[in-house]
Formats: C-alpha cells, structure tokens, sequence
C-alpha cells in the first residue's frame, strides 16, 4: 500500500516538473473556473431571491433534470450560460452527418485543414443560428405561469425576449470559445471537459442527498448506500472496458527491397473497435426520446399517454424502446463512420494483406463480418448502460444520483477522463518517465464525435 502511495506522490510530482504540462493544466483550471463563475450569474431582468422554489420545481422533471444535468445546473439556475454548449454540439452533429451524407462537403473535408477550417466555420454560424432558436424557446419557458419562473421575471415583454436571447446567444458562443482555448492551449479536448465539469459539478450534491436518504430510513440504510456506490464502481470498470475494447485483425506487409535496403515484412495488427460509434447512438436515441415530450414541455407533469411514458425513465415501455433504438442506431452510425472497403483498398494500395484472405473485396468482407460481430455485443452493452438510471430509479435511487449509473453522462465522463489520462501519459513518457499505469497503456476513445464536439 504504501509502495503505491508513494508511486502515486512521484507521479504527481513527475507531471508537475514538465513545464509545458504544468502551464498547460494552469490554464486549463483557470478557464474551468471562469466557466463555473459564469454558471452562477444569473440572466439579467431576474430576481435571483425568487428562483431557490422554483429550482426545486423543475429539478423533479425528468427531461429539464437531465438538461440541468449537463449545464451543471445552469439552466435551473436561469443563468447566462442556460443552454451551455449544447446548440455547438447539435450543430457539430448535423454538419458531420451531411459531411457524411453530402458529397460536395465530403470534398471540402478532403481538402485537409483549409476544408476544416471552412467546415468549423459554418459550424459556428450554424451555432448562432441554432442558439437564437433555442433561446427563444427558454424564454417562453421562463414567461409559462406553470413553470414558476414568471414571478421571478422584472422586465417584462419584447424588451426581456430581446435581451435574454442576445444573452444566451452571447454566453453560449463564449463557451464555445473557452472550449477552443482549452483544446489549443490547455489539455484535453475543450468542449468535452465543459460538458464532464458541468455533469462532474453536480456529482458531489446526489452524492450528500442520496447518503440522506439513505440515512433517514435507517434498518441498514447506510449499506444500501455502499452496496450502490459499489454498484457504480463496476459499472465505470465495465465502461472503461467497453470504450478500451478492440479486436486485433493480424495484417502483414509484403517485402520490398529498394537498393540495399528492405522494407515491409512487418507484421502488424489493425485495431477494431468494440464500440466505434462512442456515444453518438445514445445521444440520438434520446434525442427521438425527446420529441414527444417536447409536446407537453412546459408542462410535462400534466401529460398523458405516450408523451408521459417517453417522460418517465423508468417506464418498462421506455426502457424497451430506447434499448431497440440505441442497438439500431449504434449499427447506423458504425456504418456511416467504419467503410470496410475503404480499408481494403488502402491495405492492397500498400501491399498489406490479411493472413488467409484475399485482397480486395474478399478483404472488405472480412473486416465487415467481424465488426458485426463485435459491434452487436457492444451495442447491447450500451443500451443496458443507457437504461441503467432507470432501473436505479425503481430501486429507489434518488433522480438526480440515479442519472450517474449510465447513460450519456456516464459515457462521456469515463471518456473524456480516458482521453485526457492518455495526454498526460503521453508526457511522461517523452520525458522518460514512468507511465500512469505499471503495465499497458492508457487508451482514449474513439473519436466518434465532431472536432471539438465530445
């Protein structure tokens, strides 16, 4: 014990000798915490005195509860960064779908970094677009009488609207921007560590009212309470395994012999992953979960039939046909983002070839039957994490604690935390230090999200 005590003392004494490392998570803390300050501002022409019910009140909605989640609490809080980066990452979604989907962007994207430069700067004027959309309807949530945020609200009529929407706009484009510093200047992917902060900042809170709640009922409370926490232990453990999880296709080199020098030979292996389409599945399942509650979103408490059991994440009916979708749209999205016969066409242009299969299609079709095979596996294994809060929820787990046992808040922060671990390594190690592990490598994700995106 103490022998990894004092190896983890070194290694933190390690990371904090690399002066480029150093500065680099200096500045990465210093624009989370601006982040944060900005969480806790609330929009002008509101009474922060009035809001304290009125947060209580729509902490019990599941759907605002989960975009509260995400914001780490902004939008409860009405706060100028409400929508967080959100309208970002829908507008970076549908401009890599129609990069995938339009050939004329297809080519602007193979123009390399002037085509991506193109490419993000049409995904920010798609942010504003979509933000403005977005602001407009929080404040029509804001003004509902039923959503108990109208008492709150100082200005009243165009002049609040206009206001508010500049606002949002504003300080969802600042995010952003604190988003870019990061992945320029700081570690890790920007938009990715806000979202993790935001979900992460909430953490601490379920943690204290579960813990309560459990107290409270006393007969062995407290080890319930250790029972879940242990139960969330090995659900990251089979996470980290899902997003780490590759299947190694053997692919040999043919020799060549240029002058007096030999090249190929080699044997190497092509690393397939078991979940390539990351949490893209997840995040659109919920988002066709989300349409017909969006009928009712003022007031989702008086719903009825289908629009209150795609509210209800604990609904058997809910949980089945988010399962069905999750598994369809992890092959849809495999599909869309892993070309077998692309990687067939580029081992044959570079003389490789897979030990037993011919080269060309016999080769697309190989690698295109062994991704089905380990993407089926791994699709089941993330619907069940999708539907995992709501079978904490029946087993009496309080909401907000409930939503860290999976879904799309689970999968990024084990993500994001692989990913940034995987920075620092690689740190150490061009320092000729030791790793952060004894053995193995840390491994991040597949990068299955838009640049910049999660």
């Amino acid at each position: 014990m103490n022998y990894h005590v004092k190896k983890f003392i070194q290694t933190i004494k390690n990371i904090w000798a690399i002066e480029e490392l150093r500065s680099k998570i200096i500045i990465t803390l210093s624009l989370i915490l601006v982040y944060r300050i900005g969480n806790h501002i609330v929009l002008p022409g509101i009474d922060p005195n009035l809001l304290d019910q009125t947060k209580l009140n729509a902490s019990k909605n599941g759907l605002l509860g989960l975009f509260d989640m995400f914001s780490g609490g902004a939008f409860t809080q009405a706060s100028i960064f409400a929508l967080h980066i959100m309208p970002y990452i829908s507008a970076s979604i549908f401009m890599q779908l129609m990069t995938i989907l339009v050939p004329q962007l297809q080519k602007v994207q193979k123009e390399g970094e002037s085509g991506r430069k193109k490419i993000n700067q049409w995904t920010r004027y798609l942010t504003v677009i979509v933000t403005m959309f977005q602001a407009g309807a929080y404040v029509a949530y804001l003004n509902n009488p039923q959503g108990g945020y109208a008492q709150a609200i100082l200005i009243q009529g165009w002049m609040f609207t206009f206001i508010t929407v500049l606002t949002l706009t504003t300080g969802t484009l600042f995010v952003m921007w604190l988003g870019e510093r990061i992945q320029d200047k700081g570690l890790g992917n920007g938009t990715s560590i806000i979202i993790m902060v935001g979900i992460l900042s909430r953490l601490p809170q379920s943690l204290i009212q579960e813990f309560t709640a459990k107290s409270n009922r006393g007969g062995g409370g407290l080890l319930i309470f250790l029972i879940e926490v242990a139960i969330l232990i090995a659900i990251i453990m089979g996470l980290i395994i899902l997003v780490q999880g590759v299947r190694k296709i053997p692919v040999n080199y043919a020799k060549q012999i240029i002058g007096n020098r030999q090249f190929g030979g080699a044997r190497q292996f092509l690393p397939i992953k078991v979940n390539s389409a990351g949490v893209m599945p997840i995040i659109f399942a919920q988002a066709i979960m989300f349409l017909p509650t969006l009928v009712s979103f003022t007031n989702l408490d008086s719903a009825k039939g289908i629009v209150k059991v795609f509210n209800d994440h604990s609904n058997v009916w809910y949980m089945l046909i988010y399962s069905v979708m999750v598994i369809g749209f992890t092959f849809l999205y495999t599909a869309l983002i892993f070309n077998p016969k692309q990687i067939g066409e580029d081992l044959k242009r570079n003389n490789g070839f897979i030990p037993g299969v011919k080269p060309g299609q016999p080769t697309a079709d190989y690698i295109g039957n062994i991704m089905d095979k380990i993407t089926l596996p791994g699709a089941i294994f993330l619907a069940f994490v999708g539907i995992m809060p709501g079978f904490a929820q029946k087993l009496n787990v309080t909401q907000s604690f409930s939503t860290f046992f999976g879904g799309t808040s689970l999968l990024i922060m084990v993500g994001v935390i692989l990913d940034t671990l995987q920075q620092i390594e690689t740190y150490l190690l061009m320092r000729q230090y030791d790793g952060l592990m004894s053995s193995g490598r840390v491994q991040g994700r597949q990068t299955s999200m838009p640049t910049g995106a999660l």
